[in-house]
């Protein structure tokens, strides 16, 4: 882990009260790692305090937890990345574990809050519930089983820091993390970590229902995008369901008065279903084309892994060519 280039990304927005202490628990954890904090057009001195701790901070003017991270994983370089929040409700101490298991050959590790002290500490019940609902339901869908979906607390290899594709702006990053891996069947585990509230004078900065809301849409979306079948499936089903239920009331009329009373009805009725059917056909193509992206994404990141590979060698080589001459 000595040999291997870590970098520490630390998103923050007005958290002078606690940068602090996290900059300086990560320094003591990964002495040889790069604490990077980004600073998102804080009021308060929380790049000031962050630089004076030892960390190296930049700005990222775009507001939006989701465009710090975008801008964090275009810049930096490294063998292993780990993601956490300038809150100081994550542990340190939890982090060489988790940079172990990406050295190991994992792409994403997750802090998993959820199995720990969540919901003894976290002091928002609507907090707790979306949790829960949210990894129940993406779970459901993806068939998986994934502990903590929401999780601030990562560590990610060079490839998949590289090759995800971050849109989300704003706290439904995570959400957004979660289902890319899971749809595209990177390695990905969990590991228990200890959470704590935020400290006294720790103010938080998620609006319960509005990031829920997005959170969902957000859901919503990639099920749209990654599992096309099954979400345009259940919508062209209902709505030719009910059309056919139409049509044979419509019928049962016939059989017993041998006339059709309600023409504007049926043909509303056969438009549904013939709409419930093209909705299934749109699902099938979309599908194809879902799963072409995802053999692109693995050839992309396979890709971007030997690159690293390369200049990870040719870094070597050079190295050892100056050593010589130096000789």
């Amino acid at each position: 882990m000595d040999a291997a280039e870590v970098a520490v990304l630390i998103p923050c927005y007005n958290e002078a009260v606690t940068i602090t202490k996290v900059v300086t628990d990560f320094r003591r954890v990964l002495p040889h790692a790069t604490i990077y904090v980004y600073d998102n057009n804080s009021s308060d001195d929380t790049a000031q305090l962050a630089k004076k701790a030892g960390a190296v901070v930049r700005h990222e003017p775009r507001q939006g937890k989701g465009n710090v991270i975008r801008s964090m994983f275009e810049d930096i370089d490294a063998d292993a990345y780990v993601m956490v929040d300038g809150d100081d409700t994550y542990p340190a101490e939890d982090a060489p574990a988790m940079i172990q298991k990406i050295l190991e050959g994992y792409d994403m590790v997750i802090g998993d809050r959820l199995s720990s002290t969540y919901f003894e500490e976290n002091k928002r019940p609507f907090h707790n519930m979306g949790n829960v609902l949210v990894r129940g339901s993406i779970n459901h869908m993806f068939h998986s089983n994934v502990t903590d979906v929401m999780t601030g607390y990562r560590a990610m290899s060079f490839g998949f820091v590289k090759t995800y594709p971050a849109i989300s702006r704003g706290f439904e990053l995570e959400t957004e993390m979660t289902i890319h891996a899971l749809n595209h069947n990177v390695k990905i585990t969990a590991m228990p970590v200890q959470y704590r509230d935020r400290p006294e004078g720790s103010v938080s900065k998620l609006d319960t229902v509005g990031d829920g809301i997005k959170v969902m849409s957000t859901i919503g979306r990639m099920i749209r995008e990654n599992k096309p079948l099954p979400f345009f499936s259940w919508i062209g089903g209902i709505i030719a369901l009910i059309g056919a239920a139409f049509v044979a009331s419509i019928f049962w009329e016939f059989w017993q008065t041998h006339m059709v009373q309600r023409f504007p009805t049926l043909f509303c009725a056969v438009f549904m279903i013939i709409l419930g059917v093209l909705f299934f056909i749109a699902g099938l193509i979309l599908d194809a084309q879902a799963r072409a992206a995802r053999k692109r994404f693995t050839q992309q990141m396979n890709h971007v892994v030997y690159l690293r590979h390369v200049m990870a060698a040719l870094k070597k080589q050079h190295h050892d060519m100056a050593s010589s001459h130096r000789i």
